[in-house]
C-alpha cells in the first residue's frame, strides 16, 4: 500500500503543478474553478493551528482543469527527491550557540552565519535544520554529541519533543506536556532539572524534533 503523503508533500504537488501550468496557487484554483483564495498558504493551517487538508474534490477539479494525470500528480505530490532517497545540505550548528542573536528569524527559520551546513535525507521542509547537543543537560534522552533533527512545518501535538525559543532568546529543547491559552507546559529531559511552564506569549515559537542520532 502505497504510503499517505504528508501535509506539506501534498501542497508542494500542488504548488509545482501551479508552477509548471504556469500559474501562481490563486490562479490554480481559479481555474479549477475554487475560491481564488483555497490555495494561499495562509489557508494550509487553521486559525488553531492544525493543518488543513485539499479535499479529493478539489484535487480532481485542479487535475481536470490543468489536464493532469493522476499519474502526474501523484509523481509531483511524492517529490522526486523523495523517490530518490538523496540527502540535501540542511543548515547545522550547536544547540548551545542555538541562542545567538540572529541565529533563527521571526518564525523560527535559521538565519545567520552560525550555521553550517551536513547531509541529511529529503524531509519535504525546506527550514529543517540540525542541532548538535552539548553536554549532559538532556540525558539520558540526549547526550553530548547526539544530533537532533527540527522541523518547522511539522504538526505539534501533546508529548511531543520540541525546541522553543522564548522572546527573552532563549532556546532549549523540552517535551511539551500541555498547551493552553494560559500556559505553555515544558518537561525537561532531565529529571534534575524539572518542568516550566511559560505564557504564551513568552513563546516566540517552537518546533517539532523530528529525528535524533541516537
Amino acid at each position: 500500500m502505497p504510503a499517505v503523503p504528508s501535509h506539506s508533500r501534498l501542497w508542494a504537488g500542488i504548488d509545482e503543478l501551479a508552477r509548471r501550468k504556469g500559474l501562481s496557487a490563486s490562479g490554480l484554483a481559479k481555474a479549477a474553478g475554487l475560491d481564488p483564495t483555497a490555495f494561499n498558504k495562509s489557508k494550509r493551517v487553521t486559525p488553531q493551528g492544525r493543518p488543513r487538508w485539499p479535499s479529493t474534490e478539489s484535487l480532481w477539479r485542479v487535475m481536470r482543469a490543468t489536464g493532469a494525470s493522476l499519474e502526474e500528480m501523484t509523481s509531483l505530490i511524492e517529490g522526486e527527491q523523495r523517490k530518490s532517497g538523496r540527502p540535501r545540505p540542511v543548515p547545522f550548528t550547536c544547540l548551545s550557540r542555538a541562542g545567538a542573536e540572529g541565529c533563527f528569524d521571526d518564525l523560527g527559520h535559521p538565519a545567520g552565519s552560525e550555521w553550517d551546513e551536513a547531509p541529511f535525507p529529503d524531509l519535504n521542509d525546506e527550514n529543517a535544520y540540525a542541532l548538535e547537543v552539548t553536554g549532559d543537560d538532556m540525558a539520558p534522552v540526549y547526550r553530548d554529541g547526539d544530533i537532533i533533527i527540527v522541523s518547522p512545518a511539522a504538526s505539534i501535538r501533546r508529548g511531543d519533543r520540541v525546541v522553543v525559543k522564548t522572546t527573552s532568546g532563549e532556546v532549549m529543547a523540552r517535551v511539551l506536556t500541555r498547551r493552553t491559552a494560559k500556559s505553555v507546559d515544558l518537561q525537561s529531559f532531565n529529571p534534575v532539572h524539572g518542568s516550566r511552564v511559560l505564557s504564551p506569549e513568552d513563546v516566540l515559537w517552537m518546533a517539532r524534533i523530528v529525528w535524533a542520532s541516537q
